[in-house]
């Protein structure tokens, strides 16, 4: 054999081992689907009868099948009813697999003058019909079947009167279309062609020749396709490694990372129109308030930073040519998209890593907290990250001690009463002036909120940083205590000269935003009545929460309708008590939830947190309070060589060094695993311009 064969026949069997791991990607979405609507998310009860095991899967995962299920569902809906009066109609399924779209609709009465045409792999397309063949609700649906597997060309079909399964690899473009040609497909009639996660697996030359080819063949069509965008930012790159480590690599979202370039490439390829939009968008559009608020109530839920992230992570888009021009108009919600971070020319600062003299991996965590409880000790408690080699939530008590330019890290497991603080996430840690921490609230689960308030504290008796002794104590409080919660701040005020504790906003399991606030005497812990006036800032949780000026700015957050704040509120103490003042800003302040805040002076400094009105990440932004002019700014990640997820983080201000230490960060990125960020980094603040 000569060595150009060699080469050849290697290149066949890497692409054969490709083809197989694609095709296992049907397998898992299959099961992931069937979760979904075990559970009620959504109504087809023929998918479990494509798959050979049932298994619970992850609210987050289920919720992002359901988003897709939905988007899918719409097009489908909208091209049916838009070519009702037409005496033939077509769906082209491009990738398949098990999916029960025809079974489905033609059970629904939905089919009416509709042909269904499915492609997918030989291989696949050999198992679907046999398991289609093997169940007598199947037969009945489709009528009467023929099967028929051409010798010259060793391919499957399975034929009845309404509905084609072809196997053909889609890259052989010339015979899909002789196939699909000599099983009736009819290029002038009304046509839908459906892609879901397909096109991206196949190079961008063989995928881009298959959207022209669908574009010169039908005189009237509509394409829909679901697709990932946005590789670059961390949870792109969590998700681009976990399709390359499947052998599953995503070509297009390389080619094309964008909605704007996902647009481009079919009109260049032919198409006379082309709208998309990210999940978030549809989410936020398409679905009626109702069924937003059902979907609610199916499964406890608290991963609302992973869901709003993963749905920025696809689009559905919609081409269109002929009669079919204006049939599926995809456009964001009114308002939606009023600030774009990449319209305001952010500029770049750089982020290091932070020099440790030992590496603690529990603080690779999220949904923890941090705080100085000494000079030069930063403590951090509660979260979730990695113990034992398994994930799951943290009791440990981490340290960071400061000693020059370099960190000490160690860990607090046994001593004393650290078991009081219990394994929490989403808590409160309010640092007061006698090397305290105040702890309040956070839960275990959705459904298990922990209403205890402790007191952390550090005892450096004989001033050496190696003798350090931390103490916990349960502390009873009187009065009418808040309602159990998480996700809310805890923030030191004045008031008449004594201090309290301001617990604001967050969540509870029956309220996904709570709109109230409570202020806490540190005297002697006594929930006390102190009169507020002024605007009340909207329901929220997951917003930051900074002393000021005697009281409290709080900023951002998620509010009752899960949609992310831009307002700022200042807390302003009176005479008779506080004030709410609504801080106006001058330029676009992206709205976002899940990040850190600090304050220098009447500089806000926003750090991190999740977006989902805007395609660029809010990594830093600075207020000036005076003027209410806002300066974005991205993070230069050169010197850091994993992804840097700046939600669920926690932060410390270096005010000495104009300086941020972050700590932690990260969260489940939808099936595609969990990612922690590795070890604390340093963010040197700029100076406002």
């Amino acid at each position: 054999m000569s060595g150009g064969s060699v080469a050849v026949s290697t290149r066949k069997k890497r692409q054969a081992g490709k083809d197989v791991a694609v095709q296992g990607t049907n397998d898992s979405s299959i099961v992931s689907k069937c979760s979904m609507v075990s559970l009620g998310y959504f109504n087809d009860p023929f998918l479990k009868g494509f798959a050979n095991k049932t298994t619970r899967r992850a609210p987050l995962i289920n919720r992002g099948y359901y988003v897709r299920a939905k988007a899918v569902d719409y097009s489908l809906s909208c091209f049916l009813q838009q070519t009702a009066s037409y005496s033939q109609r077509q769906i082209l399924s491009l990738g398949a697999g098990f999916d029960s779209l025809y079974f489905r609709l033609k059970a629904n009465g939905e089919l009416k003058n509709v042909i269904v045409y499915e492609v997918d792999f030989p291989d696949v397309v050999q198992r679907k019909a046999t398991l289609i063949k093997n169940k007598q609700e199947f037969v009945e649906l489709i009528g009467c079947i023929d099967e028929i597997r051409p010798a010259q060309m060793g391919r499957l079909f399975l034929s009845g009167m309404d509905y084609k399964l072809l196997g053909i690899d889609l890259t052989e473009i010339v015979e899909l279309d002789k196939l699909l040609m000599e099983t009736g497909l009819n290029p002038a009639c009304p046509t839908l062609i459906l892609s879901e996660v397909v096109l991206t697996y196949m190079r961008c030359e063989s995928s881009s020749a298959v959207i022209h080819w669908a574009a010169d063949r039908f005189s009237s069509a509509v394409f829909v396709l679901y697709e990932q965008i946005h590789p670059a930012d961390p949870f792109g790159q969590v998700m681009q490694r976990h399709f390359t480590q499947l052998n599953s690599t995503l070509h297009a979202i390389i080619q094309f990372p964008e909605k704007e370039t996902q647009r481009r490439r079919f009109l260049n390829e032919g198409w006379e129109e082309c709208h998309c939009i990210d999940m978030n968008e549809f989410y936020v559009g398409f679905i009626p308030e109702q069924e937003k608020q059902r979907i609610e109530m199916l499964e406890p839920f608290d991963e609302c930073e992973e869901w709003h992230l993963k749905c920025s992570h696809y689009l559905i888009l919609s081409a269109s040519k002929g009669d079919l021009r204006k049939c599926l108009l995809l456009r964001p919600p009114p308002g939606f998209r009023l600030n774009k971070l990449d319209t305001l020319d952010p500029l770049r600062i750089a982020v290091s890593l932070c020099e440790t003299e030992t590496e603690n991996p529990l603080l690779r965590r999220f949904g923890h907290c941090s705080s100085f409880i000494a000079p030069n000790i930063v403590v951090t408690s509660g979260g979730f990250g990695s113990r034992g080699g398994q994930h799951g939530r943290l009791r440990d008590i981490s340290l960071m001690i400061k000693n020059g330019p370099v960190w000490k890290c160690s860990s607090v497991k046994d001593q004393g009463s650290i078991h009081l603080l219990t394994e929490r996430m989403f808590h409160s840690m309010t640092t007061l002036c006698d090397s305290q921490c105040i702890i309040f609230g956070g839960r275990t689960s959705p459904l298990k909120p922990l209403t205890s308030l402790v007191c952390l504290n550090c005892d450096m008796s004989d001033g050496a940083i190696s003798s350090i002794n931390l103490s916990v104590k349960e502390i009873e409080c009187s009065g009418n205590a808040p309602s159990p919660r998480w996700r809310h701040t805890a923030t030191e005020v004045i008031y008449k000269g004594q201090r309290y504790l301001f617990v604001c906003g967050g969540r509870s399991p029956k309220e996904l935003a709570l709109n109230d606030w409570h202020f806490l005497s540190l005297e002697d812990y006594n929930w006390a009545d102190i009169p507020v006036n002024g605007p009340t800032p909207e329901s929220r949780h997951s917003h930051s929460a900074c002393s000021w000026k005697g009281g409290v700015l709080i900023a951002g957050g998620l509010g009752a309708t899960q949609i992310p704040l831009a307002s700022i509120f200042h807390l302003r103490p009176t005479s008779t008590g506080f004030t709410w003042d609504r801080i106006e800003t001058v330029s676009s302040f992206i709205p976002r939830y899940a990040h850190t805040a600090h304050i220098i002076d009447d500089e806000l400094i926003l750090l991190g947190g999740v977006a989902i009105h805007s395609d660029s990440t809010p990594e830093l932004t600075l207020i000036d309070l005076k003027t209410g002019q806002s300066f974005h700014y991205c993070i230069d990640t050169n010197l850091v060589k994993w992804p840097l997820m700046l939600h669920n983080h926690s932060s410390v201000l270096l005010l000495k060094e104009r300086q941020v230490l972050i700590i932690g960060g990260g969260g489940n990125c939808f099936s595609f695993g969990t990612h922690l960020n590795h070890q604390p980094v340093l963010l040197r603040l700029p100076e406002i311009r």
